[in-house]
């Protein structure tokens, strides 16, 4: 009984005993023996390793140094060609004319922008090729890179064809010398003078002020007004009965005269130089009357000739026709064109006396 009593009292105080809290987890310090283990083994690998990284290290190096030191030279190399293009294009040794059509700023933009683009070009290649070298160097696999970028560029240029046709268009432009800023040009969609040429767009000033942008890939043909010279051609009509003796001797004393003064000597490039009857018709006759002009100045010049030709005529007792046909000195007078049309007749009206008397007679009204 004794035992029992002892074992309930032991339960009842164990029960009553608050339990024990868990203890918090410590970290635990490595060992000195440890940490001398994780040291060596860190130098170990850092040791078999070093040679590797030193080796990736030189040859990237050694890649991005030659990119750079291609590239500059390539880029000075370029700037010297466009440099020794323009001096040769500048030496005395072509004709007065080529000259003057084109100057030395002209020369000097398309150089730059051929420049530019070439530099730009060669700074590309160089600077992606050096760019994969590098990463293959790391041993990172190109060919998913490679197809992934081919892909994306077959796309960029299907979507983008217009913009690679001007870009291109553009290039070609440039190269070729087909215009240049202050050039007038008919370029099909739009004419004017230039004022900005870029490699995907032209911008050009019409004649009221206004300002196209033509696509260069959208040009199919261009009409360079600036390069060359124009013609100015008047064409002068006078009566079948004038003295072409006297008509041509008043046009070439029109035309000395004209090319002996200011401005007009400049702007003509040859003298002006009556061509011969252009046409003979009954009663009139053409007189063709041309010269050879700066560039762009053809429309000034033919109008400036046909006043002085019209004051030389007046005093000269010349008649210019234009327009209606004028009649022959001599001719007789042209019919009345009423002399064929009938009189009206007095029956048109109904209250002629003649509608009158023959309209039939009412029959008498019955009266009831």
């Amino acid at each position: 009984m004794p035992a029992a009593g002892s074992s309930s009292a032991s339960s009842a105080s164990s029960a009553s005993s608050p339990s024990p809290s868990p203890s918090p987890t410590t970290p635990t310090v490595p060992s000195l023996k440890e940490a001398h283990e994780s040291a060596t083994n860190a130098a170990g690998w850092v040791e078999e390793n070093w040679s590797t990284w030193l080796a990736i290290g030189l040859r990237v190096l050694l890649i991005v140094v030659i990119a750079v030191v291609l590239r500059a030279v390539v880029r000075r190399a370029i700037t010297k060609l466009i440099e020794r293009m323009n001096r040769r294009s500048g030496t005395p040794g072509g004709t007065a004319l080529s000259g003057l059509l084109v100057n030395a700023e002209r020369r000097r933009q398309r150089s730059e922008a051929i420049g530019s683009v070439l530099r730009s070009v060669a700074s590309f290649l160089i600077l992606g090729t050096a760019a994969l070298m590098v990463l293959g160097t790391f041993q990172i696999n190109l060919a998913p890179l490679l197809a992934s970028a081919g892909v994306a560029g077959v796309a960029i240029g299907f979507g983008a064809r217009n913009l690679v046709t001007d870009f291109l268009s553009g290039v070609f432009m440039i190269l070729e010398d087909q215009y240049g800023v202050g050039d007038s040009i008919d370029a099909g969609v739009a004419s004017g003078e230039v004022i900005e040429v870029g490699l995907r767009v032209t911008k050009l000033r019409g004649v009221d002020g206004e300002i196209w942008y033509v696509r260069n890939g959208e040009v199919k043909r261009i009409g360079n007004l600036s390069q060359g010279w124009s013609t100015a051609g008047v064409d002068v009509t006078v009566r079948s009965g004038e003295d072409l003796d006297k008509v041509k001797e008043t046009l070439s004393a029109v035309g000395e005269r004209m090319s002996k003064e200011e401005p007009w000597n400049e702007m003509l490039w040859g003298p002006i130089e009556t061509l011969g009857l252009d046409s003979v018709l009954l009663d009139s006759m053409v007189v063709r009357v041309s010269a050879k002009t700066m560039p762009g100045k053809s429309l000034t010049v033919e109008r400036e000739l046909r006043w002085r030709i019209k004051r030389a005529f007046d005093a000269a007792g010349i008649a210019i026709v234009g327009g209606a046909t004028v009649p022959l000195e001599g001719a007789p007078a042209a019919a009345d064109p009423t002399a064929g049309v009938a009189a009206p007749s007095a029956y048109a009206s109904t209250v002629s006396p003649q509608s009158v008397a023959a309209s039939p007679i009412p029959p008498p009204s019955t009266s009831k």
